[in-house]
């Protein structure tokens, strides 16, 4: 249970190595491990399975109380084949802050609890057994951390969860030539039909070519080599040729969509003369996203989202999927009852899980950890990750949303704190600068400030016997008057000053309709006391979302049980409440006239 797949799925190398698995470990409560050297001779007293954080069963510790301070050690040598090359070390996500070394040595520092980083280490190896130790520092109390739904209490309460430190993604090692790709960014254009590719080298790069091999579905559709003049070069390649059947979005085009997710696999070579330097496998789609007259268009037609909520934990691996599979089937149960993608809440996702977004054609909402407090700080902390979310995801053509604040998170006083209300605008704009290609939300669910969609959560529809509130619910998201005007949480729609410019309105939290299987026991937004009932609150709710007026698609909540929660269509270890077919009529139901 090491998750030893590939774990850079968008960009592939042969030569690597897989450093999860068994890891020497102790906890260092008071804070002693750096003073007295542990990175020197490690000499630690317990065992845990990496990439799972202790607080889990699959770690083997499973302890969910606070431990600021941990340590982790283990021993590699690298391969023949690996050797005489530069060795980069990788860690897909390590929770909180994270001091790596190498032989004794420091070799770098994190900080950030959900994205990838990675040392060039190759000045500290010996060429023997070679030593990797690893300082995580994790502030249990700490509400200026990006901490999405990990509590700050020992105890999970509400819609809070047990905690994530440490390791929680894949460890590996590259090796590479000198002269490699540092980085390589896909940028379709559907209008053109054409790819934008660009990249930069690292090493010495005059000289070399780098060369570009691209084909969709084993047919070679473009070759191009280009001879390298800087370390930082862009390109164009047409991919539809003038082709009327390559561009179309329906039927078997070329662009990509949820009910045709259509790729394009790209290899990218840095030559010297005939030497290969360097080679990744890559793939990219052809996918635009833009919002015009109140809704959301797809490749330039109007695109109806019908997303589910997805937190992305699961009960022996919390934030860690147990394995490979185990993220492609979240995905493929969601398809099964009609969502045709989800917003991933409160948490950057394992680039495995987006990986089979791609390739199963499911539309993907990237959120963030969201920090429970505001000052400087955590203004810089989220800023931050931010820019290394962006980085790492943005050539996965299944992101079409990208969503940095939820509910006035962090920034609780935003309608009467200026500072907070700027925060907002600052995150969308700089997500614009870093990425054109896909919608912002300025903050999901109320109190919007600048936002390309106006989101809006709304869980008022009542419980069965209540009719004059359900009346109330189809009566407030009726119209765009009325959905605008209402305060189902008592927070006005948009901040003081900023007014609806007439984006596409969607409904991006609604239902959490509860229902206890089994021994489960916990909470929703209404509760079903039987099958039956929880079947006929959940259609009494489509049917309200689909006679709105104004209404340009949904978010439901939620995908999976989740600890105290029990508001998910599937329960927490994956089985599905009901016929799953049944929910996908549901979800249909505005193009089928019974269910």
């Amino acid at each position: 249970m090491h998750r030893p797949e590939y774990p850079r799925p968008q960009l592939v190398r042969d030569s690597w190595l897989n450093l999860n698995g068994e890891w020497a470990f102790e906890f260092d409560d008071n804070n002693i491990g750096l003073k007295q050297g542990w990175y020197k001779s490690p000499n630690f007293s317990k065992k845990i399975q990496v990439p799972f954080a202790y607080q889990t069963k699959y770690s083997g510790i499973n302890d969910p109380s606070f431990h600021d301070y941990c340590w982790y050690h283990r021993t590699f040598e690298i391969p023949a084949q690996m050797k005489d090359k530069q060795i980069i070390l990788h860690f897909g996500a390590v929770d909180y802050l994270a001091h790596i070394y190498v032989n004794g040595q420091l070799v770098g520092t994190h900080e950030g609890g959900h994205t990838a980083f990675s040392f060039d280490i190759t000045p500290y190896l010996t060429g023997k057994t070679e030593s990797l130790t690893l300082r995580v520092y994790d502030p249990s109390t700490d509400e200026t951390i990006p901490r999405g739904k990990q509590f700050w209490q020992e105890e999970s309460a509400g819609i809070w969860y047990t905690r994530t430190t440490g390791i929680w993604q894949t460890v590996w090692l590259e090796a590479l030539d000198e002269t490699h790709i540092k980085w390589i960014r896909f940028t379709p254009d559907i209008d053109n039909g054409d790819i934008e590719i660009e990249w930069e080298l690292a090493g010495e790069f005059l000289g070399k070519q780098v060369e570009l091999d691209i084909s969709f579905k084993g047919q070679q559709i473009a070759k191009q080599q280009l001879s390298i003049m800087e370390s930082y070069t862009k390109c164009a390649i047409n991919l539809f040729g003038m082709k009327v059947f390559r561009t179309t979005m329906h039927g078997h085009g070329w662009q990509w969509t949820p009910e045709n997710p259509n790729l394009y696999d790209i290899t990218i070579k840095v030559l010297k003369e005939n030497t290969e330097l360097d080679k990744i496998n890559a793939y990219f789609g052809m996918r635009k996203i833009h919002t015009e007259n109140g809704m959301v268009y797809l490749n330039n037609r109007p695109y109806y989202q019908k997303l589910v909520l997805d937190q992305g934990y699961w009960p022996e691996g919390l934030l860690t999927a147990p394995t490979d599979d185990a993220l492609k089937l979240d995905i493929e149960l969601a398809k099964q009852a009609g969502f045709n993608g989800c917003r991933k809440h409160q948490k950057v996702e394992d680039p495995r899980f987006l990986y089979w977004a791609d390739k199963l054609g499911y539309l993907v909402w990237g959120e963030c950890a969201a920090p429970p407090s505001f000052n400087q700080t955590a203004v810089a902390r989220l800023t931050r990750e931010w820019i290394e979310i962006i980085e790492r995801d943005y050539n996965h053509p299944c992101i079409v949303t990208w969503v940095p604040v939820n509910e006035s998170w962090g920034v609780s006083n935003l309608n009467y704190v200026k500072q907070q209300a700027d925060h907002t605008m600052g995150l969308y704009y700089l997500i614009k600068s870093l990425d054109k290609t896909r919608l912002v939300i300025s903050n999901d669910g109320w109190e919007m400030t600048k936002t390309d969609i106006c989101a809006i959560h709304n869980y008022r529809h009542g419980q069965k016997n209540e009719i004059e509130k359900y009346e109330h619910y189809k009566t407030n998201i009726a119209t765009k008057e009325n959905i605008l005007a209402a305060r189902p949480n008592d927070r006005n729609t948009y901040v003081d000053g900023y007014t609806y410019q007439g984006e596409p309105i969607l409904l991006t939290e609604m239902g959490g309709i509860g229902l206890k299987v089994g021994e489960d026991s916990g909470w929703g937004h209404t509760f079903a006391n039987s099958l039956e009932e929880y079947l006929d609150d959940y259609k009494r709710v489509m049917e309200a979302i689909f006679a709105s007026k104004v209404l340009f698609g949904y978010v439901y909540t939620q995908l999976t049980d989740i600890e105290q929660e029990i508001n998910g269509i599937l329960t927490y270890d994956r089985k599905p409440k009901c016929d799953l077919a049944i929910i996908n009529a549901l979800n249909n139901m505005w193009h089928v006239d019974t269910i």
